[in-house]
């Protein structure tokens, strides 16, 4: 359950850092309002989560499926590149929070 928590965190973390593109930087009220609002259940999320998890692991986790996150929707919504180095190099942080996963009790 624990690990549930943890990924319902990092999708957070991706809503609040998207959410910062459409805030324009704190001026629009509602989109201002939701970004606080998921970034709060984000943090809320990974106190949850560290309860079962060690701190190193889940915020590595927590910061990792953000970053991806992040990085894939940017390319999705805002037309960021998707270059092959991009790519890559976002599959090798999926990879590493993938081996910590199976590597944590």
């Amino acid at each position: 359950m624990s690990w549930l928590v943890l990924f319902l965190a990092g999708i957070c973390e991706c809503g609040w850092a998207v959410g910062l593109k459409y805030t324009q930087g704190f001026t629009r009220l509602v989109p201002s309002i939701v970004t606080l609002t998921v970034m709060t259940a984000s943090v809320v999320l990974l106190g949850w989560a560290v309860r079962r998890l060690p701190l190193g692991t889940a915020y590595a986790v927590w910061t990792g499926i953000g970053a991806v996150g992040t990085a894939l929707l940017g390319i999705l919504l805002f037309g960021e590149s998707a270059s092959p180095g991009r790519l890559l190099s976002l599959g090798l942080v999926l990879a590493g929070l993938i081996g910590l996963k199976l590597t944590t009790r």
